[in-house]
């Protein structure tokens, strides 16, 4: 943990590299993350050969939404730092105007669209990746005996919803699990936003792709549907939820792919090991002990610990695939640091 977390970036520190260091180019840096993401759209379009499916974007939900969405809270986020940076007792819409020019130039604002853009095309082909492991066969009985095994002989789901209940509890419960589609948006867009030098930003940046990258790995390396798909009688007693909802869509979408995968709408969204929720979740705990926000590193651990039981009540995961996210991450923080600090943070 310390070998990612250290050294962290002060308030101090941040004020000196601010001042001391130009938010400027070169940006030759972005070699890196740029070669990471040309080879994973390599591996994408070898698997769209193997599988005779072109790349899609049904809808424009995946890319063309997506990046619409964090394009408008790149200037949400960068107004509101410029109004912050002034302070209360000094701000005009002059002072916060000339503070927005000061804090973005051409090259930062480029940089930072640039990396949105990569990010997304990124997720992007992780999503289509994820669809197609609907071709492959799966583990779930293997991982449901395992977490038996771990329970001596009980359902780790089912002893949750013996524990919380079964009525209120579901609503809850999703509510929490929902929360992570609003989370991750905001934090890589704060990351490039906040940071003093945009390249500090990009360590966030670069170890969210390699999550996606990790993660959809671990999906063809144990395929599995996960428990609510593979022992429905245990979320049965459950109230109904737009989770249930989901949860039915996405194997009616598998079912389509399976049997009509020329389609064009034909898109699959499920896949259990890892859980990329825990994952995601726990890199951004690392990334903000990274930046050195002790307070806010507090909160991410209640609710990572809400993430990871709300990922086996509500039937995504099996019990295995948490550490198998806090894995990935662990990984994706450390290779993120790399692709953006090849040679060290001090590195010009």
């Amino acid at each position: 943990m310390s070998a990612i977390t250290s050294p962290p970036l002060s308030a101090r520190d941040q004020a000196t590299a601010s001042a001391s260091t130009p938010d400027t180019g070169p940006y030759r840096w972005l070699g890196w993350l740029l070669a990471v993401v040309a080879v994973f759209t390599v591996v994408t379009a070898v698997r769209s050969h193997q599988v005779d499916i072109p790349f899609r974007d049904p809808g424009g939900r995946i890319f063309l939404s997506r990046i619409a969405l964090s394009l408008a809270l790149l200037i949400v986020l960068s107004l509101l730092d410029a109004a912050m940076r002034v302070g209360r007792r000094n701000w005009t819409v002059r002072n916060t105007a000339a503070m927005l020019q000061s804090r973005w130039p051409a090259d930062r604002v480029l940089v930072a669209v640039g990396g949105l853009l990569t990010y997304h095309f990124a997720y992007a082909c992780y999503r289509n990746l994820k669809s197609w492991v609907a071709f492959n066969g799966g583990h779930d009985d293997r991982l449901l005996s395992l977490d038996r095994n771990l329970f001596f002989g009980h359902s780790p789901a089912v002893l949750l919803h013996d524990l919380f209940g079964r009525q209120v509890a579901p609503h809850v419960i999703g509510v929490i699990y929902e929360s992570f589609s609003v989370i991750v948006p905001i934090s890589f867009v704060a990351a490039l936003v906040f940071a003093d030098r945009i390249r500090d930003g990009f360590v966030f940046l670069s170890s969210a792709i390699w999550v996606w990258i990790l993660g959809v790995a671990s999906y063809y390396l144990i395929p599995t549907l996960g428990p609510f798909a593979s022992a429905p009688k245990e979320f049965a007693g459950l109230d109904p939820t737009s989770i249930t909802a989901t949860q039915a869509k996405y194997m009616a979408e598998r079912a389509q792919l399976l049997d009509h995968p020329a389609a064009a709408d034909s898109f699959a969204s499920i896949s259990a090991f890892v859980s990329l929720h825990v994952g995601f979740t726990f890199m951004i705990l690392l990334m903000l002990r990274y930046y050195g926000f002790t307070w806010a590193v507090r909160v991410m651990y209640v609710y990572l610990l809400a993430v990871m039981v709300s990922t086996v009540y509500l039937g995504w995961h099996f019990v295995i695939d948490i550490p198998g996210g806090l894995l990935v991450a662990y990984l994706a923080v450390r290779l993120g640091r790399l692709t953006t600090y090849p040679h060290g943070r001090g590195s010009p």
